[in-house]
């Protein structure tokens, strides 16, 4: 049977805090006031003093210049998505500050950060969540304060990673949840890219690929031709219909997306290496954006 709530009430007290949200995260956006305003657009109320909630947002804001969102802890277990988006914000070229706006919220679901989660704390994954009413708090609380902005995004980089614990622990957590047989797939030993099926930009994803590849190896379709069950579209690079599952970089209409998975279990990769891939990633893309200004 599916889980009701007992189940979930049961699952959320087996779980456990273990990293700090406040020291590894929230430092670090606080040290980035000198070139981005922060704001606090909610908390969690699960408990609002340990998870606030914030935006960062280019100080040198012009409505002449095109906007870049960067997403990262949608997932809070997918830690260079998180780590990624606030070191491209602090170590990246100003070059890209100054041709565009930017808009960063680096920490979606930072219970999930602590307790090193791909649900929330009600059993929820947050990315088939972006939608109006939204279940997950967290995607409401962000959809709410996107929209407050109002500002037309030109791109949208969601950071995430693919581990060996999707396969161990949260597919087949999803499998119980809902009690829905649940196939897997071997976890790809490198880097790829998810587009967005009806808007793939195929050289936009290209030119990120290229970029990573600097960086780190790049994941190879399996011998069906095939990225975690999806047929590779190019090298890396797979497609899904984003707006239909709700993921993150579904709810908008930026002409630009993309969705980064780094393979953070790889004996070929550091951290270091996984929050420098992220950071490709980023700069890959807007290489390219720059180039079709």
């Amino acid at each position: 049977m599916p889980w009701g709530q007992l189940e979930k009430d049961n699952w959320f007290k087996e779980q456990t805090i273990k990293r700090s949200y406040r020291d590894e995260v929230v430092s670090k956006i606080q040290r980035l006031s000198t070139n981005f305003d922060i704001q606090q657009y909610g908390a969690l109320s699960l408990n609002p003093a340990a998870y606030p909630l914030y935006l960062l947002k280019s100080k040198k804001f012009s409505n002449t210049k095109k906007t870049i969102l960067i997403t990262g802890g949608v997932h809070g277990y997918e830690t260079s998505g998180v780590h990624g988006a606030l070191n491209f914000l602090e170590k990246s070229e100003p070059a890209y500050f100054d041709k565009f706006n930017f808009v960063c919220v680096p920490c979606i679901s930072p219970w999930a950060y602590e307790t090193i989660n791909r649900w929330n704390a009600k059993a929820i994954d947050p990315n088939r969540s972006f939608k109006k009413d939204s279940p997950a708090e967290e995607c409401q609380l962000f959809l709410n304060a996107i929209v407050s902005l109002n500002i037309p995004l030109f791109a949208h980089f969601d950071l995430h990673e693919t581990t060996d614990t999707d396969n161990t622990v949260f597919r087949p957590a999803l499998e119980e949840r809902d009690s829905v047989k649940q196939e897997l797939w071997p976890i790809p030993d490198g880097f790829y890219l998810v587009g967005d099926s009806d808007n793939p930009k195929a050289e936009f994803q290209k030119a990120i690929i290229d970029s990573v590849r600097k960086v780190t190896h790049i994941a190879p379709a399996d011998s069906g031709g095939k990225i975690i069950g999806d047929p590779a579209q190019q090298d890396g690079v797979i497609n899904y219909d984003v707006k239909k599952l709700f993921l993150c970089t579904g709810f908008s209409d930026a002409e630009y997306t993309t969705i980064t998975e780094v393979y953070p279990d790889s004996p070929k990769v550091t951290d270091e290496i996984c929050i420098n891939a992220q950071i490709a990633a980023v700069q890959g893309g807007l290489n390219y954006l720059i180039s079709q200004l």
